[in-house]
């Protein structure tokens, strides 16, 4: 279970990376989030293919007011063709839609300045996505979530109308994919909510009693502050499931692929590659399609005039990483789409093209290029290591002190009494390698977290460690063997799975929501959108 996805994370979000959204802003007050798989979650399996981890974690916005607030008698929904780009409501509303007339007060965890600046509008519907309303309240809180994010990034403030739209739509989405997770039975536990503020605490340099102390003297509950990791983590399964789990990758695609990568210098290279999405749903009329074109037309004429890129992707662009000024990160041309990357290949830094693609209008702009020897799949020998673990989580009812002095307990019995590990780790681990006797299998570098991989490579062969801390609970860790030897035929084929994987991902998830959103009732009723 320890073992990290070999893909990059979705840009954030982390998007995936991470595929990287307004929840970005979470932590915006700690420090800054690394963007780099140390972060990602591990697979289960050490014959499986590197996969995200649905405990998975990203960065997650603060609590919103609550939304269930008092409405108020609403104007007529706003036409579809006035909704921002890409998004059109669907023409009649469930009957169960109507929003409720029930007045409640507003969420305590919600903070002081989002409160004063709409403590008269917090009870505003200002949407309804299908039986659920959105209110002011939360949209202003995200608003205010977006601008802070945009300041401390740097990143020149769209206008504020653009902006509210924008993160609206965003809000939408969100409530979508909870919605469909709800429906399909997609739950996290309290135990993957532990891990993912564990990994939140350390990538931030502090336990989890500081953290807390942290998030509370902002204003926000830390119960609050977990439900919306809870939720963050949801929509993470629910594209693991809806979209990652059904890419298919044929033997031949793996073959073809090992071939061109035999082919690729050692020196290769690296491209860091921002865009703006304008969205166009799946059955969209021609006038609506001309209009995207010619919005696309306009920020590109704007561009070529000096206009601030992440400033115009924050404001108008569709895609998961506009708050980032659509920056989709460091990647080698095997991790781009191959739309985007058969673009890029004909453009240089600081250069910009315009690529049509099933979801819409892409402005792509090429950042950077640099030489990256370990973006292909090397041919070197790696030195790999043989381990197996028992883990141990703390829980309500198993508190941190008790899971160290039970793992101790475990390390007296194992070291001294000379009981057997696997059999212990069958006893009492919680991972599902327990079934081995905790066997990971062979452990290539980077496979697991860095706390767990620099444990295992401290030990010695046959050693037993003292409990370790890992942002997934705390460890016995013992290693069996080690050598050094080039990466097996099979190894190398699930790597090549995955950067396919990677490569069709990003269509992917692109596609699955526009769907989503396509098939979504959305009634608007905020006034700039009328």
């Amino acid at each position: 279970m320890f073992r990290r996805r070999a893909k990059p994370p979705r840009n954030r979000l982390g998007v995936r990376a991470s595929y990287a959204s307004l929840a970005a802003a979470l932590m915006l007050s700690l420090a800054p989030m690394a963007r780099s798989q140390d972060a990602s979650a591990t697979v289960q399996d050490s014959a499986a293919a590197p996969a995200r981890s649905s405990d998975t974690s990203a960065p997650v916005a603060p609590p919103a007011p609550s939304s269930d607030a008092a409405s108020v008698p609403a104007p007529a929904p706003a036409p579809a063709d006035t909704a921002p780009a890409g998004n059109q409501a669907t023409p009649a509303a469930p009957a169960s839609a109507a929003p409720s007339t029930t007045a409640l007060a507003p969420s305590s965890a919600a903070s002081a300045a989002s409160v004063t600046q709409s403590s008269r509008l917090l009870d505003r519907i200002i949407a309804v996505v299908n039986e659920e309303v959105v209110t002011n309240g939360e949209l202003e809180y995200r608003v205010h979530l977006a601008e802070t994010q945009l300041a401390r990034q740097r990143i020149a403030m769209p206008p504020a109308d653009v902006l509210r739209k924008q993160i609206l739509e965003r809000l939408i989405l969100d409530r979508a994919q909870l919605q469909l997770a709800k429906e399909t039975g997609v739950r996290v536990d309290d135990g993957a909510v532990n891990a993912a503020v564990g990994r939140m605490a350390e990538q931030n340099s502090m336990n989890i009693q500081a953290m807390r102390a942290k998030v509370e003297a902002d204003g926000v509950s830390f119960n609050q502050f977990r439900e919306d990791m809870r939720d963050e983590i949801t929509m993470m399964r629910l594209r693991d499931r809806e979209v990652d789990a059904k890419i298919q990758i044929s033997e031949g695609e793996i073959d073809n692929f090992l071939q061109e990568q035999s082919s690729i210098a050692a020196n290769t290279i690296e491209y860091d590659v921002a865009q703006i999405l304008i969205g166009v749903p799946e059955i969209a009329s021609p006038e609506f399609v001309e209009r995207a074109r010619r919005r696309t037309e306009d920020l590109y004429g704007q561009l070529r005039a000096g206009a601030d890129f992440a400033r115009l992707a924050a404001g108008y662009s569709a895609a998961p990483e506009a708050l980032q000024g659509g920056d989709l990160g460091w990647r080698s041309i095997d991790r781009l789409p191959t739309l985007f990357a058969d673009a890029i290949r004909k453009i240089n830094p600081g250069e910009m093209a315009v690529v049509r693609s099933p979801v819409g209008f892409h402005i792509l702009k090429l950042l950077g290029r640099r030489d990256a020897s370990n973006a292909r799949i090397s041919n070197q020998p790696v030195a790999q290591t043989h381990a197996r673990h028992i883990l141990l989580r703390v829980t309500d009812a198993l508190p941190e002190a008790e899971v160290r002095h039970r793992l101790q307990d475990l390390r007296d019995r194992i070291v001294k009494g000379g009981q057997d590990f696997g059999q212990l780790a069958r006893l009492y681990s919680v991972d599902p390698s327990s079934t081995r006797g905790g066997d990971l299998g062979w452990l290539y570098p980077n496979d697991t977290v860095p706390a767990f991989e620099a444990a295992m490579n401290a030990l010695k062969v046959n050693e037993v460690s003292e409990p370790v801390q890992s942002p997934f609970g705390w460890h016995l860790i013992q290693v069996l063997e080690r050598r050094t030897e080039e990466s097996s035929i099979e190894r190398k084929r699930l790597e090549a799975r995955q950067a396919l994987k990677d490569r069709k991902s990003e269509e992917a998830l692109q596609e699955w929501l526009r769907q989503l959103r396509d098939r979504t009732y959305v009634e608007y009723r905020l006034e700039d959108n009328r």
